[in-house]
């Protein structure tokens, strides 16, 4: 029997290299799904200077649940925002609800919920929308204690609702904001138990993480969207205060903090479609005071 010569195979070759550029033809027809920012992305600094003043209320129970009230005003006492100062004015209030366990047999381990109604100022107060945000919160957090020492990690699930209307940018089908922000949150602190004394110095750093940041939010290496986006680091938070217990019920806590904040505003121009990145960055000292009754 003849065996297949090159001329027998020559029509399979052929087929196959058809078969490339019909795929490849195809390929090419479809568009490709790429954007770019309409504008060269800008950038702001603010500097700013704020007072608070806090009142926490917890209540305990013997079987390691404990609820917790808060409120948590805040007033910059000045805003500079790449030379311009905005002034004095209320910034903003938290309104917290939360609830703890604590286990008889793990007192080193904690498990919470909560909720926070955040509300922000220099809104339109006529639009709730504006002003209004809803968090909600799990976390768990390991404490442990040496002599007077005390070392203690809080892992937070954290989520802010964003309410009304969100433009959308509709090459993309991105929007300028998600509605429902995803924020890991993790702080360490260090305390030292004055023995005898009523006092308590304490030291704390906290890092914020995005989650959800979608893709128009997202950071790029030289803000090229053709580069690969990641999640950021939008708040680092850090803290010395002293808690001077007044008696077994009643606390005072002093305290100091830095804020560094960095954001990406993304704006979506309703008619133009246009893109507009402002990426943001904050530093903030506040002093602050706050009472804890405890019972």
């Amino acid at each position: 029997m003849k065996t297949a010569t090159l001329k027998d195979k020559r029509p399979l070759v052929l087929l196959s290299r058809r078969t490339k550029t019909v795929l490849l033809c195809l390929i090419l027809s479809i568009p490709a799904y790429s954007w770019d920012w309409s504008e060269t992305p800008t950038a702001t600094t603010s500097h700013s200077m704020q007072m608070r003043v806090e009142a926490d209320f917890n209540k305990k129970w013997h079987n390691g649940l404990a609820l917790h009230f808060g409120e948590d005003l805040r007033f910059d006492m000045f805003d500079y925002t790449d030379g311009i100062n905005a002034g004095a004015s209320f910034n903003k209030s938290y309104t917290n609800l939360s609830l703890t366990y604590k286990h008889p047999r793990f007192k080193y381990l904690k498990v919470g919920i909560g909720y926070t109604l955040k509300i922000i100022g220099n809104k339109d107060w006529s639009n709730p929308d504006k002003w209004m945000r809803h968090r909600a919160h799990i976390g768990i957090s390991g404490s442990y204690r040496y002599e007077e020492w005390s070392f203690s990690l809080r892992e937070r699930l954290q989520t802010e609702i964003r309410m009304g209307d969100i433009d959308q940018h509709i090459a993309t089908g991105y929007y300028e904001h998600n509605r429902a922000d995803l924020y890991l949150r993790s702080k360490l602190e260090v305390a030292y138990h004055a023995k005898s004394k009523p006092l308590k110095p304490y030291i704390w750093c906290e890092l914020v993480n995005t989650l959800n940041a979608n893709p128009l939010q997202q950071k790029y290496k030289d803000n090229d969207p053709s580069n690969t986006g990641h999640q950021y680091i939008r708040r680092v938070r850090s803290s010395l205060g002293l808690v001077w217990k007044l008696d077994s019920q009643n606390s005072l806590d002093f305290y100091y903090r830095f804020n560094y904040g960095y954001d990406r505003d993304v704006t979506v121009k309703a008619n133009s479609q246009k893109l507009l990145l402002t990426e943001e960055t904050s530093y903030q000292h506040a002093i602050g005071i706050a009472y804890n009754f405890g019972w």
